[in-house]
């Protein structure tokens, strides 16, 4: 659901691994330790193998202003990773007979432009060309308000269709969030009540629910975002992304979803080999994650200062979740770390060792930068002794000096090294090396 920094877990590979049950956890503790100590990471991960849970931890504050430290049961809104118990609830609701993947929406949604061609399985493959309504230029003035299932079915049929149904596959909130008014008329029930009575009662998971207003007091987290510090972001209105971003929970209580859906707890194998199968990347609420030689499926979510992550390796039966709250470090490496020690294989402990400039030091950094490899724009800025950094139609972030002329940002994984007598700007990013240009 996350506008600015939902990403995909990648996970490079370079050789082939075998598990075994990890025996020192020292390592890891003190890598959460590190990022605790650095304030870089706010959140919570679990991970088990054969449905035992060998690894779990909490870093940081669910209520920063009150300094209420998060515990392993704290719960997080996890974004997107709803879509994952959505695509479970319709696929149950298909073996009972409820509905067809095939049937088109249009009795559903009369004012949705092409209903008569798109398939629910469609919108489970986000393969409808309905357009993605948080990609709407005004969705962050009204996020924050409650809205009615009218007013959010009007807002999804407004636009133009962006490409013709089932040609190809463009992620977009708005498949989920119509699948689960689906359900919500084919069970004339709430959303919430469908989703307790199906997933959350019979699996026992007492952190998660649909989501509301945050209560610290229940162990609820805030979001934080950071800049040049923390600082709290505005809740979504849980009325809005229903299915596609409202569920809460746990990396444990997720770890139990996924282990019961992968042994077939839930639905049948034939419907999670459906799940499985991918068109353009995308399963029916499921992406697959590499490993090293193995595959894993699972998802990611984004809400608010809210990101997550689960994945699922059906093959040594290692279930992995990570919720967070804030971050200033790159989760993609975290996710990495923790899979490293469930696999036995060499993880490194960050060093946030920085460089102490002054703000006149920064002046020759500023400008606008340009490159003939990305069709962006980066400025440059100083917020008193701190360099910024702003990408074409993103949110400005702040940079680190690890070094003089070197930067990181570290919960992207960005670096980028300045060349002020030449003008130029080197950004590396995910593997990839740019070089800019100062107008």
């Amino acid at each position: 659901m996350n506008k600015i920094y939902s990403t995909f877990l990648i996970i490079l590979v370079f050789e082939i691994a075998g598990i075994s049950q990890p025996t020192d956890r020292s390592k890891l503790d003190q890598y959460f330790q590190v990022l605790g100590k650095a304030d870089k990471f706010m959140g919570s991960v679990a991970i088990s193998k054969d449905r035992k849970l060998i690894y779990t931890t909490a870093v940081g504050f669910l209520d920063r202003v009150n300094k209420v430290v998060a515990t392993e049961n704290t719960i997080y809104r996890i974004g997107s990773i709803s879509k994952t118990f959505t695509a479970v609830l319709i696929l149950k609701s298909a073996e009972e007979g409820k509905l067809k993947l095939t049937e088109t929406i249009e009795t559903y949604f009369p004012t949705i432009k092409n209903g008569s061609k798109i398939s629910i399985s469609d919108l489970l493959y986000h393969r409808s060309g309905i357009h993605n309504f948080t990609d709407s230029p005004d969705y962050l003035t009204w996020n924050t308000l409650p809205k009615s299932e009218a007013e959010m079915i009007s807002i999804i049929a407004k636009p133009e269709s962006d490409f013709e149904p089932g040609s190809k596959s463009a992620y977009s909130n708005s498949n989920y969030v119509l699948l689960s008014y689906i359900l919500v008329k084919i069970y004339n029930q709430p959303y919430e009540a469908i989703l307790h009575s199906k997933i959350i009662k019979p699996l026992k998971l007492t952190n998660t629910r649909f989501g509301g207003k945050i209560n610290a007091k229940n162990n609820e987290a805030y979001s934080y975002r950071f800049t040049t510090a923390w600082s709290l972001e505005p809740e979504t209105d849980m009325s809005i992304p229903m299915g596609a971003g409202s569920i809460i929970s746990t990396p444990t209580d997720i770890i139990l979803f996924m282990e019961a859906l992968f042994n077939n707890e839930l639905i049948s194998s034939a419907s999670l080999e459906q799940m499985k199968t991918l068109k353009d990347r995308y399963g029916m609420g499921l992406f697959q994650f590499p490993f090293y030689e193995s595959r894993g499926f699972g998802h990611t979510g984004g809400i608010d200062g809210f990101s997550s992550v689960f994945t699922y390796f059906p093959e040594a039966k290692v279930a992995y979740a990570l919720t967070s709250n804030g971050s200033n470090f790159n989760t993609n490496n975290i996710s990495i770390a923790v899979l490293s020690y469930a696999y036995n294989k060499p993880f490194e402990i960050p060093n946030f060792n920085t460089v102490a400039l002054t703000s006149t030091d920064l002046d020759k950094y500023l400008g606008i930068y340009v490159s003939k490899q990305l069709p962006l724009q980066i400025t440059v800025s100083k917020n008193n002794a701190t360099l910024m950094a702003q990408a074409t139609g993103q949110a400005a972030f702040s940079l680190e000096a690890t070094e003089v002329d070197k930067f990181k940002f570290e919960a992207a994984g960005v670096v980028m090294e300045f060349n002020p007598a030449e003008n130029q700007m080197t950004l590396k990013q995910g593997g990839g090396v740019f070089t800019f240009t100062r107008q």
